[in-house]
Formats: C-alpha cells, structure tokens, sequence
C-alpha cells in the first residue's frame, strides 16, 4: 500500500447499517475535512487528468462536485456538472438508466460538451456502474470523448469495472482505493 493510499483509508469512515441494515457505508467526510488528505486526493486526481489528456472534467451529482471541481481547477481545466434531472436550466441532454428498484436520469447542458472536447469524469465511489456508464453514454450523445473515470474508492465487490470496460472502450478507470 502506498502513502496515500493509506492516508486516504485513514480518512474513511465506515457507518455500519446505512442508509440501510447490513450496508456499510463508506463516509468520506472526515477525508474532505482534513487539508492535507483532501489536497492529496485533489493532487492525485488532477495527475489523472493530466495523463488522459483530458480538457474537461465532468462530475456526477453530487460528491462528484466536491471532487471533481477542484481537480479541475487544479489541472488548469474546466468543469461540468452532471445533475440529476430537472436541475439544470436552458437546453440539456438526458440519460436515463436503470436502479436496483426503478430508474433515474441524469443530465449536462447541451452546450458544455464540444467534438474537441476530452473528458475525464470524476465521482467519489465506484459501486453498480450504472451511474458511470450513463454519463459516459452521455458525454458521447453530446459529442465528445471519454478520456477516461477516476474516483476516489472502487467497492470490487459490486461489479462495476466489469461493467464498464467494454462502454469505456479502451479509456482507463482509475480508482485511488479499491475496497
């Protein structure tokens, strides 16, 4: 395990039983608290950017935005949220996916994303990959190339790497932890 690697899991916290009985959830709050982990983690991910390539970073709703954001700043680029629907205003473009019970949609605004444009996404975990794949489903809808996803914490067990190789097509995902 390296430095950060382990400074980064010094900073996790788990809450057993939520939101429901039996999950463990991984609260990265502590993590963005403390100056020197959440400079480290920024570092990491913005090196990221740097090696794909990337000229903007999308982030997903909503710790996607804490983390995405100042990476973006950090690597000198912009940045683009990627909201739940309805909470953009003007012209956007939708993609919906499936949930466990259900399905939800998310959303960018239409003129964000360009044919010149290389994107990194940025979120904090990587579980299912349904999120993931749909913002990769619609950065490419609005024309633009995938560079690459990054997040902060990769839960191995659910499955999502296997998800999304094949929709990533080559772009690398880059998980700082794997858990």
């Amino acid at each position: 395990m390296t430095g950060i690697e382990e400074l980064l899991l010094s900073r996790i916290r788990d809450v057993a039983d939520y939101p429901e009985p039996g999950v463990m959830f991984k609260d990265i709050t502590p993590l963005l608290a403390d100056p020197a982990a959440f400079t480290a983690l920024t570092d990491a991910l913005a090196e990221i950017a740097a090696n794909t390539g990337a000229t903007k970073v999308v982030g997903l709703e909503a710790r996607g935005f804490i983390l995405g954001a100042p990476v973006a700043v950090r690597a000198g680029l912009g940045f683009i949220p990627v909201r739940k629907a309805g909470k953009l205003p003007g012209a956007t473009l939708g993609q919906a996916y499936d949930l466990e019970y259900g399905s939800a949609e998310i959303e960018v605004h239409a003129e964000d994303l360009t044919a010149d444009d290389r994107i990194l996404i940025v979120d904090d975990v990587l579980a299912t990959g349904g999120t993931a794949e749909a913002s990769i489903q619609l950065i490419r809808r609005a024309g633009a190339e995938v560079a690459g996803l990054a997040v902060l914490m990769e839960l191995g067990f659910l499955g999502g790497r296997t998800r999304l190789e094949p929709v990533l097509a080559g772009a690398p995902l880059e998980a700082l932890l794997i858990v």
